[in-house]
């Protein structure tokens, strides 16, 4: 065997080498594991930074407003939420299409420390580079702070907190999607694809599509702290 023949040979022994210990570090760290919702044993920062990421952010803040920001999300609110996933209660369309098979095989205990991470990210800050007009803002925060009373709706703050950090099962509102909170809007006004959602349902069955503009886009400026 000549020099080159042993050249080539060490260049492919060095390859396969390089090869096999890459192989190895892939099946120590088991990315595809990872992702398996069906193994309780996962750590719940795992499945949060390798699945729930792809859709709301590493950070729990989406860079989509089809999708809602979690963090400093209120943990009831996260885990009634998952669970009407998880039971088909609710089924809005974008709920049905993408948690319903994520949620599926989600144990309770899963749902629970799901929620609980989320709801310890730090809060998303304001978005005002995308916010609406003066007239807009204005109308919204007076629907916020003081509903429609020839209406008969009631302020915002009732129920999700003097800033929007939600209370309890009220969830948090400040800094959330305004494109996404219409769209919720609409379906407590339009549907009963949110059961859970009754007394939205009431205060949402007056608001007009303008209202549901303004209100969304108060929301999506505002900040406030975990």
């Amino acid at each position: 065997m000549n020099t080159r023949h042993l050249t080539s040979l060490s260049k492919f022994a060095g390859l396969a080498t390089i090869a096999a210990m890459i192989a190895t570090l892939g099946a120590c760290s088991s990315p595809e594991r990872s992702r398996d919702l069906n193994d309780a044993s996962i750590p719940v920062s795992t499945t949060a930074m390798q699945v729930c990421s792809n859709c709301h952010g590493v950070q729990g803040v989406s860079t989509s407003p089809n999708f809602p920001n979690l963090a400093a999300q209120t943990q009831p609110y996260l885990v009634k939420q998952l669970s009407g996933f998880k039971s088909h209660g609710r089924s809005d369309p974008e709920g049905f299409e993408y948690m319903w098979g994520l949620s599926s095989h989600l144990t309770d205990e899963q749902i629970a420390c799901l929620a609980t991470y989320f709801s310890k990210l730090p809060a998303p800050k304001g978005n005002v580079d995308h916010a609406g007009t003066p007239e807009q803002l204005s109308a919204g925060k007076q629907i916020f702070e003081q509903g429609i009373a020839t209406e008969g709706i009631p302020a915002c703050l009732a129920c999700h907190g003097d800033h929007a950090q939600g209370n309890d099962a009220f969830p948090r509102l400040a800094g959330q999607h305004a494109d996404y909170l219409i769209k919720q809007l609409t379906v407590f006004r339009e549907t009963d694809q949110r059961p859970d959602g009754a007394a939205m349902k009431a205060v949402t069955h007056n608001l007009t599509s303008e209202n549901m503009r303004s209100v969304a886009a108060y929301l999506e400026t505002m900040s406030t702290s975990n």
